[in-house]
């Protein structure tokens, strides 16, 4: 007799577990069919710096660094362009800076600010390739592309100090290149 209630009760729990399954199912299908995925077909830049018209441009999906510089009016003479990867694809909510020369100390007041000028050195951490974010110290292949990754997914840094968000950047590694970056 226990054999059967037993194997009564497993059926009916079978049974109610199969219904509950199935209306699930039939719910995350109805789901499913009335969600549209928001198809961007255009994406906002930020250009900042040496360029004639900074501001906020509204590029196509796909664009590239190149294609935001020449909807910013193009750069400036003082524009220094070795930081930049004018091939890599740009991301919703990026700012592209471009980096332009500084004076050098010690210069003429007469003469062109910008024919003795130094580079600043300084990685852009929203725009430096894998490449570039290796060069800092304790930045690796692994942690270049964790940078790369968080501002693919979170938009651009607004400030250096950002960086600690990424997986694996703590303030210790943060203290090591806080004066090697810039945004």
């Amino acid at each position: 007799m226990k054999q059967r209630l037993s194997l009564v009760i497993c059926c009916v729990v079978l049974l109610l577990s199969l219904g509950v399954n199935v209306w699930l199912l039939r719910e995350n299908r109805q789901l499913l069919a009335a969600w549209q995925p928001v198809d961007q077909a255009s994406l906002q830049v930020h250009v900042t710096g040496a360029v004639a018209s900074p501001g906020v441009y509204t590029l196509a999906k796909g664009a590239r660094i190149d294609d935001a510089l020449a909807m910013a009016g193009g750069t400036l003479p003082e524009a220094l362009l070795q930081g930049l990867n004018l091939a890599k694809p740009v991301f919703d909510g990026e700012q592209v800076h471009v980096a332009q020369a500084m004076p050098a100390l010690g210069t003429d007041s007469n003469t062109n600010p910008f024919q003795a000028a130094q580079t600043t050195g300084l990685i852009n951490i929203n725009t430096a390739s894998a490449a570039e974010l290796e060069t800092l110290p304790g930045i690796g292949p692994v942690k270049a592309q964790a940078i790369i990754d968080y501002r693919q997914q979170n938009g651009a840094f607004a400030r250096t100090e950002d960086l600690t968000k990424v997986s694996g950047i703590g303030p210790k590694t943060f203290d090591k290149l806080k004066h090697l970056i810039t945004v």
